[in-house]
């Protein structure tokens, strides 16, 4: 076993003989006794944010548990050792993160689906792992199915080190959380976007009683308030509430698709009503 050690963030789309080779390489499994330590990591994937909301994590992480037997299985089959195994966050990320603070790594392979594919590639996943995780990344898509039609299809790697120096730290101390550039980036866009709707639903109500089209001035101000705070909320609070993953994204899309449109809106009231 050599000094090196390698993080598997685990999915449905790892188990066929092409993953299991895959991650057989990375770890140097090359039968000389020089092969990483690893560690599987099966991210809770939630069904649906509603489920995070509710509370109901037990679901999650009893399929993410069951997913994990099955790759810890056909990763020994493959001939490869396993140093440890768990249940992460549902977001991959983020669960590669917490494996990272209990030991670190020096290599955090990541399988997904292709189906998944624009998640990482369009929908910021990968931007993401990169500003926030600084051993060098491989990113592994898996298509097809069954596990004996499954084949690796593509791959994207990043070398160590963060890929912005200032991303995963720009807020951090005994009281707050690490936080991405792009986490700022929403909270920001959040707390200066809800003001500027709070002071248009104020003009729009300027000499009126609250009512029609002022009273939808106000009842969006209120809205969108109520979502950027919750997100807000859920970032600075993460590592107690678990808010990364589903729910966080979809507090995000809200937050950076409605205050836009909430200004807008609100604009649009105070011109023209």
């Amino acid at each position: 076993m050599s000094d090196r050690s390698l993080i598997a963030i685990v999915t449905p789309a790892f188990g066929s003989p092409e993953s299991v080779d895959q991650l057989k390489q990375e770890a140097g499994g090359s039968g000389n006794g020089d092969q990483a330590a690893i560690r599987l990591v099966a991210p809770a994937v939630e069904i649906n944010p509603l489920h995070h909301t509710l509370g109901d994590i037990d679901e999650p992480r009893a399929q993410a548990k069951a997913r994990l037997d099955e790759a810890l299985a056909a990763a020994q089959a493959g001939g490869i050792a396993i140093a440890a195994a768990e249940v992460g966050d549902p977001d991959p990320v983020q669960a590669a993160q917490d494996a990272l603070l209990k030991e670190p790594a020096d290599e955090v392979l990541i399988f997904s689906h292709a189906d998944d594919s624009k998640d990482w590639y369009e929908g910021g996943l990968w931007e993401n792992a990169e500003d926030s995780l600084k051993p060098r990344l491989k990113l592994v898509v898996v298509d097809g199915g069954p596990a004996d039609n499954e084949h690796v299809v593509d791959t994207a790697t990043s070398s160590a080190g963060l890929s912005n120096n200032d991303a995963a730290q720009e807020v951090d101390s005994a009281y707050l959380p690490g936080l991405s550039r792009g986490d700022l980036m929403g909270m920001t866009l959040g707390i200066i976007g809800t003001i500027i709707v709070a002071i248009l639903a104020a003009v729009a109500t300027s000499g009126t009683t609250g009512e029609g089209w002022a009273g939808v001035a106000i009842g969006i101000a209120i809205a969108i308030a109520l979502v950027n705070m919750a997100h807000v909320v859920g970032l600075l609070l993460m590592e107690s509430v678990r808010y990364r993953g589903g729910f966080a994204k979809f507090f995000r899309t809200l937050s950076l698709v409605g205050t836009p449109l909430a200004i807008l809106i609100n604009a649009a009231i105070a011109i023209f009503a």
